[in-house]
């Protein structure tokens, strides 16, 4: 894929008149994303769903999430989802930080992590995944990071982090491959954000880093977004457009 002018992207892929989703839509990212999403007038709804908002999903539950794709199912009215992205994802909180070594490693905590960056993210994928229409452009997108690239490591560590993030690539493969059988216009891809201005990368933000602030991070992903086509289903890419190794 060709560099992307986030500045020129109007969502034009995209039909008129569908619905846009966002899960994760109370965090740094997902709530730029739900920005730019209203500001582009492209979709006829914007749905903004994260734990604290009017549309409550907690991913880490599957009987929500099961629960918010009926309640979204029956409020379409005709309209199709067109694009969901599922902006979620845990890296560090109080109590819980990557592991610097082996020594760290933390059943717990691990646990946790997969909980919320591959098993709730896979179910959205297969609750959502199935309402989308059959003809026209629709995508969904769920945020992954580079460090989760297996080629990629060159440093070890952060292994929560890196092998639930790695196990979502692989689901996304999965779930795009299945998807491609019978929504032969659909997109279904991981996306690395890059380096963004909120309390998750916060702590890691080194100096000479290019960190962005979420509104310049969610234009340039959704210029990709615009560009990718089905055959670019089940990929990985990052914030450029620029596929990324597994």
């Amino acid at each position: 894929m060709s560099q992307i002018d986030p500045a020129s992207t109007l969502l034009e892929s995209f039909p008129d008149d569908g619905i846009a989703v966002v899960i994760g839509a109370t965090g740094g990212i997902g709530a730029a994303f739900v920005r730019a999403l209203e500001a582009s007038g492209r979709f006829s709804r914007v749905v903004a769903a994260g734990r604290s908002n009017a549309y409550h999903l907690d991913i880490r539950d599957p009987d929500a999430i099961a629960a918010f794709a009926g309640d979204l199912a029956g409020s379409l009215a005709g309209a199709p989802i067109r694009l969901v992205i599922d902006a979620t994802g845990f890296l560090h909180d109080e109590t819980r930080m990557p592991e610097k070594s082996w020594r760290d490693i933390n059943a717990q905590d691990m646990a946790y992590s997969y909980a919320v960056n591959a098993i709730g993210p896979a179910l959205l994928m297969q609750q959502l995944l199935p309402l989308l229409p059959r003809e026209g452009k629709s995508a969904f997108v769920t945020l992954s990071a580079k460090v989760g690239s297996i080629g990629d490591n060159r440093i070890g560590g952060w292994y929560a982090y890196r092998a639930s993030k790695a196990a979502l690539n692989q689901i996304v493969r999965c779930a795009a491959i299945e998807l491609g059988r019978r929504w032969r216009e659909a997109v279904c891809v991981a996306m690395h954000p890059g380096t963004v201005h909120t309390p998750l990368t916060q702590p890691f933000a080194k100096n000479g880093l290019n960190v962005r602030e979420p509104d310049e991070a969610a234009a340039e992903m959704l210029a990709v977004i615009d560009a990718l086509t089905a055959q670019e289903s089940g990929g990985f890419f990052d914030y450029r457009g620029e596929r990324l190794p597994w």
